[in-house]
């Protein structure tokens, strides 16, 4: 695959993402977030386990061989980050949601010093604190005195939360390489699917009262954002690398606000000033300036 496709791969990824934040805010007027996040990976197991089939052709005894580590990633990325998203998007601005999740990159990367013993630089160290100072713009809405309060929006809060555990996510990936990408996506939604179905049907839910809107919701999470997004995405990394894959995940926030615009919601300075640092953040997180420096240099 070449660079350019890959790089269209992502974009479009990203803006199926994105609408999932979007969509995910109308949707959470009708369904309640345990019975999103169970119907969404319901219905994308039945697409992914077919395409794990016939584009990785995995190895079902070393499946078996990590099924603990597979369980945690569905508890944590499947269950637990959906549930705690949609929990957010009661609360807070579709637009807001998405910026707090651009810190995803950064917190990766502390988690990853503490946990995986893992270096980083100075200027990655000042991306960090520059990240996490756009997010307290955010959720304070540029009154830092409120940081002394007991009271904020649930919704940032609540992001914030999402934030981590999918950074813990994200490290029990990184950690698993035995099994392909879109393999290990597939079994843990199968592990998480079943896990959260009892609290499910003991919860209900009323089918009469679903609008048509909130189907096609749930039919666009399911789809775009839980099947093609991640089909996308592991096919370019394997073609440009996580590297450079990465900081095309700077472009949800970016799709968010400008769909949210569209549909009328409104766009504010603070978000704007809040999004850049964390922005600008991420991207000496990455270390990307870094290389650059050292090019020169040598």
């Amino acid at each position: 695959m070449s660079k350019y496709r890959a790089w269209l791969l992502l974009t479009a990824a990203n803006l199926f993402w994105a609408g999932n934040y979007v969509f995910g805010k109308y949707v959470i007027t009708e369904i309640t977030p345990l019975w999103i996040t169970f119907s969404r990976w319901l219905l994308a197991i039945f697409f992914l386990f077919p395409i794990a089939y016939f584009l990785e052709k995995p190895k079902w005894q070393m499946v078996k061989q990590a099924w603990l580590q597979l369980v945690g990633m569905g508890l944590l990325g499947i269950i637990g980050y959906n549930m705690v998203l949609y929990s957010a998007l009661e609360y807070t601005s579709s637009t807001n949601a998405a910026l707090v999740s651009a810190l995803n990159p950064a917190v990766i990367v502390l988690f990853s010093v503490f946990l995986l013993r893992e270096k980083i630089s100075r200027l990655q160290t000042s991306g960090i604190v520059l990240s996490l100072i756009g997010a307290f713009v955010l959720i304070t809405q540029g009154n830092f005195g409120q940081l002394l309060q007991r009271e904020y929006n649930k919704g940032d809060i609540l992001m914030l939360a999402a934030v981590v555990i999918w950074t813990l996510y994200s490290i029990i990936c990184r950690r698993l390489t035995i099994i392909p990408p879109i393999t290990a996506t597939a079994v843990s939604a199968l592990f998480a699917t079943l896990i959260i179905a009892p609290f499910a049907i003991a919860q209900g839910i009323d089918v009469t009262k679903i609008s048509p809107l909130a189907v096609t919701g749930i039919l666009y999470i399911t789809i775009l954002p839980s099947v093609f997004s991640f089909v996308f995405w592991n096919m370019s990394v394997r073609a440009i690398g996580i590297s450079q894959a990465g900081i095309f995940l700077n472009l949800i926030p970016v799709f968010t606000a400008i769909i949210s615009g569209i549909l009328g919601e409104r766009i504010t300075g603070t978000q704007v000033l809040g999004g850049s640092l964390v922005f600008l953040g991420v991207y000496l997180t990455t270390g990307m300036l870094d290389r650059k420096i050292n090019g020169l240099i040598r």
